[in-house]
């Protein structure tokens, strides 16, 4: 009966396999918005908008942080012309914006959410 512990003592559990969790577990999201970023960010401008929604979302992120830096109200003609110094579509990144809940909208005026 001693014999048949020895087998299972000797297998270790499944949660000791597992890395823990922390910077290294990070790594990767921040590796894969660098690519998206270095893919279609080219010398501070959008050079086109990912068709793939998680790459449109790292996107997306970046705009409103290099555009919109303060947590307050923009009008939408002030968010025209600062998107409009990254990319000539600004209707589609203002629609983006809001659609993927990074901005609202009510009456012409835009806000972080």
């Amino acid at each position: 009966m001693a014999g048949e512990d020895a087998p299972a003592a000797a297998t270790p559990a499944p949660e000791a396999a597992k890395p823990a969790p922390g910077p290294a577990a990070a790594a990767p999201d921040e590796a894969f918005e660098a690519k998206v970023l270095r893919s279609f960010v080219r010398d501070g401008r959008l050079v086109s908008i990912p068709a793939q929604d998680r790459k449109k979302l790292v996107v997306l992120r970046h705009l409103r942080e290099l555009c919109f830096p303060d947590d307050r109200i923009y009008l939408e003609k002030e968010v025209n012309q600062r998107l409009a110094l990254l990319h000539p579509d600004v209707a589609a990144l203002r629609r983006y914006l809001v659609d993927f809940r990074l901005m609202t909208r009510a009456s012409g005026e835009y806000r972080w959410t």
